[in-house]
């Protein structure tokens, strides 16, 4: 049994540790990245959690009043294919798997930081093991609210076959044969593998183990393995779609270079002012905060049924805009088009988060209906892109997501959702968001607003 704490602990040099830390490839085959004996070529960095070698197996031991601990490579990747097992006894064990992290040894008073993309083992309720988690910078990119009957592949207790793929812009995740997750982002090129031991809340918590073994890698003649399943893809690239979405019916609503498929509501065509196309990115330039008294909304010129939506967008301080859903453009109201309305808002800085009911005009909202179920901690600030999503299935149920995580959900048409109607700003309006079909519309609401990766796929 041995304790390892740092790759210096060891007495191997910088220099034996490069020489070491990546075996000889041939042909198509993953080759170990630790053997049983020692950590070459890894070292332990942040927290003061301790790792000790057993066997074939790295045993990561919990430690109370101290940071995360991660137990990286010292070699950087950038193309891979990533196999490990992972095994967790208790569910204070959060741990996770750092692929192309990022190491700043200098960052906390010289403490370092870890950052960057990781693959979740996530123990709790929760359970979104596999999910990518972008470690102390942006969040969660890919939560399992994405794919909700992967959460079932991980096992507490038992050992987990992790299997990730990082190949170009693409990141895969399989757990025990599961699809898991499926991101496309340019983020980081290259980076660090590391093995993460989680800080821990509860110093009765202290000691609880985390698991590695079999940790395997392929750099060379990579063969990306395809997703059989459909998934749902967190595609961050700026208006491209990869082919597993081509395949499953996704389209482009936003070329990123054109306004084709769109015009201005209650127009003929699109706006020759205020609506601009810049670097792949759509934007209302800022006027008066006034509602669509500008340079007016913008719709599709399609109209969709039951559809997935997808789309980007970024806020300016105190703004406030809205995606709408099922307009029809037939009530002949002044004013924004009236439809069902993902709340696009500066919750913080914008006097409409205060008004209505329970907070149910403030950002991904069912604007005026519906409050959006939301942690602060999951909303990127100003500045900084969000994702929105609205999923209208067959059976009228309807899901906003926000940043990957479900806030609401509700089934247009309900004795429910027409008492909520009733009780609105929009109860003078006959079957109220029950149309057939609408037009999808992004609003003029007087503030600067950007939107991009705009997407749709319809559903049967």
């Amino acid at each position: 049994m041995k304790f390892l704490k740092t790759a210096a602990a060891l007495g191997i040099s910088a220099m034996l540790i490069s020489s070491c830390s990546q075996p000889a490839q041939e042909g198509n085959e993953l080759t170990p990245m630790f053997k049983g004996q020692d950590l070459t070529g890894w070292k332990s960095v942040m927290g003061q959690a301790e790792f000790e070698i057993e066997g074939d197996e790295i045993i990561g031991y919990a430690k109370a009043n101290s940071p995360n601990t991660f137990l990286i490579t010292e070699e950087e990747y950038s193309d891979f294919i990533l196999e490990l097992e992972l095994k967790i006894e208790d569910q204070s064990s959060n741990s996770g798997i750092m692929i192309r992290g990022q190491y700043d040894e200098n960052a906390n008073d010289g403490q370092g930081k870890v950052y960057g993309y990781q693959i979740e083992a996530d123990p709790t309720d929760r359970a979104w093991s596999g999910g990518l988690y972008d470690e102390a910078r942006r969040g969660w990119i890919y939560p399992l609210d994405l794919n909700p009957s992967a959460k079932e592949a991980f096992k507490i207790g038992e050992w987990n076959k992790y299997r990730i793929e990082v190949i170009g812009n693409e990141i895969k995740s399989w757990i025990n044969g599961t699809e898991v997750a499926y991101v496309v982002d340019d983020m980081d090129a290259s980076g660090h593998i590391g093995l993460q031991v989680h800080s821990i809340n509860n110093p009765e918590d202290e000691g609880n183990k985390t698991y590695f073994r079999n940790v395997k890698i392929q750099t060379e003649n990579l063969n990306p393995k395809e997703f059989k399943e459909e998934v749902f893809v967190a595609n961050l690239s700026k208006n491209n779609l990869t082919e597993h979405e081509k395949a499953n019916g996704w389209k482009l609503l936003f070329d990123g270079k054109t306004s084709e498929g769109w015009i201005g509501a209650y127009r003929d065509d699109f706006p020759k002012e205020g609506w601009h196309i810049d670097d792949g990115v759509l934007w209302i330039e800022a006027a008066d905060g006034g509602e669509s008294s500008n340079f007016g909304d913008i719709v599709t010129k399609e109209k969709f049924e039951a559809f997935d939506l997808s789309f980007d967008f970024k806020l300016t301080e105190g703004a406030n805009s809205g995606v709408k859903y099922f307009v029809t453009l037939s009530e002949g109201n002044r004013g924004s088009a009236i439809g069902l309305e993902y709340q696009i808002l500066d919750d913080k800085n914008h006097p409409d988060a205060k008004m209505g009911k329970d907070g149910n005009r403030t950002l991904a909202s069912l604007y005026d209906l519906i409050t959006a179920k939301k942690e602060p901690r999951f909303v990127r600030p100003l500045g900084e892109w969000n994702s929105g999503r609205v999923v209208v299935h067959p059976n009228n149920k309807v899901e906003h997501f926000l940043n990957g995580i479900k806030v609401l959900e509700y089934h247009r048409g309900s004795e429910e959702y027409r008492e909520l109607v009733a009780g609105s700003k929009y109860k003078d309006w006959e079957n109220f968001g029950e149309a057939e079909a609408g037009h999808i519309l992004l609003q003029d609401h007087g503030d600067k607003v950007s939107f991009k990766n705009i997407r749709i796929k319809d559903l049967q």
